[in-house]
């Protein structure tokens, strides 16, 4: 999307996209699911010393069947906000555009609005984004790539060192699975076997084909499901056939990168304000 659409800047433009992406033209009541009864409702603001005088507030609607007012923000993240439309719509696109994540402060400098603003929009997207009650991914003629990773470091740990380098047990765990296009991450306190199969089990149709890489993790896991395929990267091995599990250690490359950057300063701002 092109970041000088007029959406961007323009409140009758930002209600009307959001209006078309919700309703495709034609309002519906988010409260009694009411569409035949719809009118546009009159609506003024209050006088206040800033604006003394009353100026029409656009965007409203009435229900015939319920007799409620609504607008496009009504049972949204958006709803009982303050924060003009296109600013909403500017966040929104700014967050889901960047991959290694976006700060507050970050976002409060670029929309215009104050750090508290930015905060609290910052939340309200991400709470929007998080699927409570997520479906189960793969199935028929559909793969699965899953892949662990170690990053950063546990809060107790085991001193314990392979070649002088700290073993896997001394940092997180995180476990991804990818497939057609979407992805799902889980933090486990160790990534072995059992903690691996339970993700699958309860995330993943068994009617897919698996492909890993040639760990002893997934050797067992991978008897449950339609088929599973191994790339060995200890030989140079990434791609054979088709099979690869380069879409998961991309996956943990934008991950790590964000980790290290956005997610570790706010958590470190977030501790220095407590």
């Amino acid at each position: 999307m092109n970041i000088t659409d007029k959406i961007f800047y323009d409140e009758t433009s930002a209600r009307a996209h959001l209006e078309k992406m919700r309703w495709n033209g034609k309002p519906t009541c988010p409260h009694c699911g009411g569409i035949d009864k719809i009118k546009p409702a009159k609506m003024m603001s209050k006088p206040t010393k800033a604006k003394p005088v009353p100026e029409p507030l656009l965007g409203f609607y009435h229900c015939g069947d319920c007799r409620k007012r609504f607008t496009v923000r009504t049972g949204t993240v958006y709803e009982r906000s303050h924060i003009p439309l296109h600013k909403w719509v500017l966040a929104t696109h700014l967050i889901c555009a960047s991959k290694k994540g976006m700060s507050s402060h970050q976002l409060h400098r670029m929309i215009g609005v104050t750090y508290k603003t930015a905060w609290f929009m910052s939340h309200r997207i991400r709470e929007a984004m998080n699927d409570s009650n997520p479906d189960i991914i793969g199935g028929e003629g559909k793969t699965i790539q899953a892949d662990e990773t170690y990053f950063g470091k546990k809060d107790v740990v085991k001193k314990r060192t392979i070649r002088g380098k700290p073993s896997h047990s001394s940092k997180m765990s995180v476990v991804a699975l990818i497939s057609g296009g979407k992805s799902r991450t889980f933090h486990v306190d160790r990534a072995d076997a059992k903690s691996i199969y339970d993700i699958l089990k309860s995330n993943v149709s068994m009617n897919s084909v698996l492909w890993t890489d040639e760990s002893r993790l997934y050797t067992e896991t991978g008897k449950g499901f339609k088929g599973h395929e191994t790339v060995k990267h200890t030989a140079g091995e990434y791609v054979r056939d088709g099979v690869t599990t380069n879409n998961a250690e991309n996956y943990f490359s934008v991950f790590k990168r964000g980790m290290k950057g956005i997610i570790n300063i706010v958590q470190r701002n977030t501790y220095n304000a407590i």
